[in-house]
């Protein structure tokens, strides 16, 4: 999903060469010196055999396969310095990644990291990202190996993830059997919503680090409750540094998913990938009937969407908006046999936080595989794509 376009971006880089600590830039200290400073903030992969400082890392492989994805995030396309800390772009290049393999029923073990930059970068910036992306890596037990340095005119992030599968099969998107309920783990809508925040003006300022501004949000007119800042802050967070469930992607393949992805570009056009995949359709539940899980997803948006919205019509409308189409949740979206439902305790039950958002059916005659949302074809619109907005 593109997330950060738009006129108006400051550039907060320091602009000259040498001085003091806080205005030392990448050209200062060259590739070694840069490397020196951050490869002691990474985490070691536990397969590690030979990290970084050779021309390849080396890792064992107890399962004899991995689990292998590459994203990429670009500077004013997928972040923009003013709106993001140095650690929450760090935090959302390893997320992205590690949410693929994750969704794959893999459990993440190690990184390589590329990283494209002017040279009037300050030092510190780099250091918060990698501090950043090191952290994420540390919390999910893996490590990162290696990659590179090279110039350019604006920060590009290219992160390769791999994972284990410890034994199971890979979970693909083409397993989608009619009768598999559809099921979610994580937030849907949130990061779309603190997009529409951020890009309103609203919450600038609010991220960790940086001051707050007192008790009504930054580029908000009035004061808000606390339960609205609450909710507002939280979707702020999911898009500048988003937490994907990543435990529930092994723990959902051993629940025996026939399918499943996290969700990049959003419910609906990845819930389609699914079933085109599969050859099936995925009925995703209306959420305008107000019951189950996408209607409570909806209402947790609403007190956001109000923000921002001229009527209670067009904040639902909003919310609706953000939690089927709006993106880089990345929850886990996957689709389940029935019976894994109800497992017994003590079984490879569903993990905590899964949630029932529809069904898959066989498409009917003349009817082409993909997304509905009520039985109905959701239209255009489906989520984000890269070249197609």
């Amino acid at each position: 999903m593109s997330t950060a376009e738009g006129a108006g971006a400051q550039d907060p880089r320091a602009q000259g060469r040498g001085g003091d600590e806080a205005r030392l830039t990448v050209a200062d200290l060259g590739e070694e010196g840069l490397l020196a400073r951050f490869a002691p903030l990474l985490p070691h992969a536990a397969g590690e055999v030979v990290g970084t400082g050779d021309d390849c890392a080396v890792l064992a492989a107890p399962d004899g396969r991995y689990a292998v994805s590459t994203d990429m995030l670009v500077e004013g396309r997928h972040f923009r310095l003013d709106w993001s800390t140095p650690e929450q772009v760090g935090r959302r290049a390893a997320a992205q990644n590690l949410a693929d393999a994750a969704a794959m029923g893999a459990r993440p073990t190690a990184l390589t990291v590329g990283l494209a930059m002017p040279g009037t970068t300050p030092v510190a910036w780099v250091e918060g990202m990698v501090t950043g992306l090191g952290e994420a890596c540390a919390e999910c037990g893996a490590g990162v190996v290696g990659g590179d340095l090279v110039g350019g005119r604006a920060i590009v992030i290219s992160v390769t993830v791999l994972g284990d599968l410890q034994g199971r099969a890979p979970v693909t998107r083409s397993g989608a059997r009619p009768g598999d309920a559809i099921v979610h783990v994580g937030a849907p809508g949130r990061s779309a919503a603190g997009l529409a925040l951020l890009s309103a003006g609203i919450g600038v300022g609010e991220a960790p680090g940086f001051p707050w501004r007192g008790p009504a949000l930054a580029g908000l007119p009035r004061a808000v409750d606390a339960g609205t800042r609450a909710e507002a802050l939280a979707c702020l967070e999911a898009f500048r540094a988003p937490r994907p469930p990543l435990e529930a992607g092994p723990a959902l393949a051993r629940s025996g998913a026939s399918a499943m992805m996290d969700v990049s570009d959003s419910l609906l056009r990845d819930g389609d990938r699914i079933a085109r995949a599969s050859g099936v359709i995925l009925d995703f539940d209306e959420p305008a009937t107000g019951e189950g899980a996408l209607a409570d997803a909806v209402a947790s948006l609403m007190p956001v969407a109000r923000l921002l919205a001229d009527d209670e019509a067009a904040a639902w409308a909003m919310a609706r908006a953000w939690a089927l189409t709006g993106g880089e949740d990345h929850g886990m979206l996957a689709t389940v046999p029935a019976e894994a439902l109800g497992a017994p305790a003590g079984a490879d039950r569903l993990p905590d936080g899964a949630r029932v958002i529809g069904r898959v059916r066989e498409a009917g005659d003349g009817e082409s595989p993909g997304a509905r949302v009520g039985g109905r074809a959701p239209g255009a619109g489906l989520g984000w794509d890269h070249f197609g907005g």
